[in-house]
């Protein structure tokens, strides 16, 4: 029960981000509605978060304001044309940001999770690192399958894109969960019987 509390936890930390891939469509119209479904679910899903100042929830109302400015309000046909690289490398950017600061994203959650007396555990910091590094490899590679689809849109098929996508993150979601899981119970004291 508690591996799933903390993998809709997490998923709702990229719900934005998984309405706006599901609602963009092939129109301009729909990648402008999208923008807003977008924009509205960062405030909606990450409001309590926002307010904490998590770093992933701030980094997608700003990409999500950016994008309706360009599109929504100057009708950028550029920006609308390379949005599968620009959302996949802006979130991509953003992960690999937070881990250059030393406040990999991953860590900001599992902190909301976790007694105070536990944030500074460098186990624990260890394995947010890397579970926020696999998560920058895995959208820096969906950026650069964006910008292959970009660069020869006949190599496939739009619907190519978009299953590739959904493949990715709900690979990364599994892994994440089976990851945290493992160190869990690595974590656990053994028993007497079991040594």
């Amino acid at each position: 029960m508690k591996t799933l509390k903390e993998m809709i936890s997490f998923l709702l930390g990229f719900m934005p981000w998984l309405l706006f891939l599901f609602f963009s469509g092939q129109t301009f119209a729909g990648l402008e509605r999208s923008i807003i479904i977008g924009l509205l679910a960062s405030l909606i899903f990450g409001f309590r978060e926002l307010r904490r100042g998590f770093l992933l929830q701030w980094g997608t109302l700003i990409f999500f304001i950016t994008c309706a400015i360009a599109v929504d309000l100057m009708k950028s046909i550029w920006v609308a044309r390379s949005m599968g690289i620009i959302s996949n490398g802006s979130l991509a950017c953003l992960i690999w940001g937070t881990i250059l600061i030393g406040k990999p994203f991953t860590l900001q959650y599992a902190r909301a999770e976790l007694p105070k007396e536990r944030w500074d555990d460098p186990a624990l910091i260890q394995s947010c690192k890397f579970l926020a590094v696999v998560w920058a490899f895995l959208l820096t590679f969906l950026a650069l399958v964006a910008y292959l689809k970009n660069s020869n849109p006949t190599l496939w098929p739009d619907r190519v894109n978009f299953d590739i996508s959904i493949a990715v993150i709900v690979g990364g979601i599994v892994f994440t969960s089976v990851y945290k899981k493992y160190k869990r119970n690595q974590s656990r004291p053994r028993s007497k019987a079991a040594a």
